[in-house]
């Protein structure tokens, strides 16, 4: 058996049902491969979109993710969506063909290459194909971006056949974690505030539990939106996003529990939405996160489920529950009204700007309408701009498989691939792509992999005829903006060229053939260009450019 089939079949006996990409020469036997043992192969239109949709479709399938690409170029194409992966910890495998002959046309130094943008690098050796193998996936199974470097000639050479079965690899026994110092902080708390981030995402019961166990109320950094829908002392995204209710609950906390969470600049608004009197707290797997963007009082190293079990553990054995779950708490049926009537952005109150001589419709009022039409069972994947505090706040989601915000790089561009890889994942839900009109352009040409798919797909452009953000940034100092502003284009009449249905917005009543379209098969994607209106920069811009 060559190394190429070895691979396929390995990779398909340690789960693998999907993969997305571009064929060429250098990956071509290997992507056969894995279709022969039984995996859908998804062929997208470049490989920066193949690496989005393979990124998209692991965050919404919670599996990992394989991406296929040529040797040389297709690696390189596919860097900046590679790059995003590698920062949100994405479980991906790349499958990288190597020309490992420097003079080749096609030579790179693929593990420098990896080395620079986050992911880790292994390479399958002749005698070894099924081993190393395993161990990428697995490596990416426990969170990490993987390239997986195929020499050509190893490829093509033969060794042992491989049919199974998939090794059993023991456990590593857990070390208990050490929650003492954490259940006393939480003993004395009246105010506590758990922020979950990325690394919780699978912990929701655990969290929950632990949360009415001592009175605490809930958030999440953007990369977890939905982790906690539902839950009647949910506050949603905490940072830049937060609403004023949220902000100002969690700037009274005496105590803040970071949970898989690093507390970034943008959770924590720099550093300034976290009181300085509260007890901060930081519980994540990785000891080298303590620690990296703010000072924390006390570190818990430990699985984020594993240590809110020992918790819960610690306070049902003789306990009478912390302090904070008592009446000195702040789980009150007036903060409970509060957070209900004020927990989300659309209960805040604002000025409409749309409509007048710009026939524009305010980006606020088309998200709280879309909001309303679209099912609740969706998925919505946001791509970067200005616009994109709207989707991600006034769209609900059903939980955290229903959010995707690809926001790691800060790339724009990535939303539309991400959203397809997102309605593979997840084909009984709603697919809504929310992007601005400059991703859109960059990335349009997936929407022939979109009709290819005839996935239930909605794409909303947030059109402001500009890179809104360059706009708001440079334009109060009197920058000439020529290079960031752009006539107005008809993007629904591209869309409606690639096989898509098009349909222009600039008021409310203009969404009645999205109606329609959702009562219809959804057999062709839908593509909103919502001409938006943008006197000024969205209300998190101001906030996000104080970090620049």
């Amino acid at each position: 058996m060559r190394v190429a089939e070895v691979v396929g079949r390995v990779l398909y006996g340690h789960g693998a049902r999907h993969v997305f990409g571009v064929v060429g020469s250098g990956n071509f036997h290997v992507t056969n491969a894995l279709v022969a043992a039984g995996a859908r192969f998804v062929a997208a239109a470049h490989e920066g979109g193949a690496a989005s949709m393979a990124d998209g479709y692991a965050r919404t399938a919670g599996t990992v993710g394989l991406l296929s690409v040529h040797q040389g170029p297709g690696v390189t194409n596919a860097l900046t969506g590679l790059t995003e992966a590698a920062k949100s910890r994405t479980p991906m495998v790349v499958l990288a063909p190597e020309a490992t002959a420097p003079l080749s046309n096609f030579f790179i130094d693929l593990p420098a290459l990896a080395a620079a943008v986050g992911a880790d690098f292994h390479r399958v050796r002749v005698t070894h194909a099924a081993e190393d193998t395993g161990r990428a996936y697995r490596a990416a199974a426990r969170g990490a971006t993987v390239v997986l470097g195929l020499p050509l000639e190893v490829q093509q050479a033969v060794t042992e056949p491989w049919s199974g079965p998939v090794p059993t690899v023991a456990p590593t026994p857990a070390t208990a974690p050490q929650v003492e110092p954490l259940l006393a902080a939480l003993h004395a708390a009246r105010r506590p505030v758990f922020i979950a981030g990325r690394g919780a995402r699978s912990a929701r019961e655990p969290l929950t539990r632990l949360a009415d166990a001592c009175g605490a109320l809930l958030a999440v950094s953007a990369a977890a939106k939905g982790l906690f829908a539902g839950n009647p002392w949910n506050l949603d995204v905490a940072g830049g996003f937060a609403t004023p209710l949220t902000a100002e609950l969690i700037g009274t906390a005496d105590l803040v529990v970071a949970w898989g969470s690093t507390l970034n600049m943008w959770t924590t608004r720099h550093g300034e939405l976290i009181p300085p009197s509260a007890v901060v707290v930081q519980v994540d797997h990785d000891p080298a996160a303590f620690g990296v963007n703010r000072p924390v009082d006390l570190t818990v190293a430990g699985e984020v489920s594993t240590v809110a079990e020992a918790l819960l553990a610690r306070l049902s054995v003789g306990s009478t529950g912390p302090a904070g779950a008592g009446t000195g708490g702040w789980r009150t049926p007036e903060l409970a009204q509060r957070i209900r009537d004020h927990g989300r952005w659309r209960s805040v109150p604002y000025q409409d700007e749309g409509g007048g001589a710009s026939a524009t419709i305010d980006p606020r009022t088309l998200s709280t309408a879309l909001d309303d039409l679209l099912p609740a069972d969706r998925t919505v994947v946001v791509d970067s701009g200005n616009f994109m505090g709207y989707p991600s706040m006034w769209l609900d989601v059903p939980d955290v498989a229903g959010f995707c915000f690809t926001q790691a790089f800060q790339s724009v561009g990535l939303g539309l691939a991400s959203a397809l890889g997102a309605a593979v994942a997840r084909p009984d839900r709603l697919t809504v792509a929310a992007v601005g009109d400059g991703g859109f352009v960059m990335s349009a040409t997936e929407l022939v992999t979109a009709v290819r798919l005839a996935l239930p797909l909605l794409v909303v452009i947030y059109d402001d005829a500009a890179y809104g953000a360059e706009v708001h940034h440079f334009g109060p100092d009197g920058h000439p903006l020529e290079a960031v502003t752009f006539p107005e284009t008809d993007l629904a009449a591209i869309a409606s060229g690639y096989g898509c249905d098009g349909l222009t917005v600039r008021t409310v009543d203009d969404l009645e053939p999205v109606r329609h379209w959702l009562a219809g098969p959804r057999t062709r994607p839908l593509v909103i260009d919502a001409k938006v209106s943008a006197a000024r920069g969205s209300w998190w811009l101001e906030e996000a450019f104080r970090g620049h």
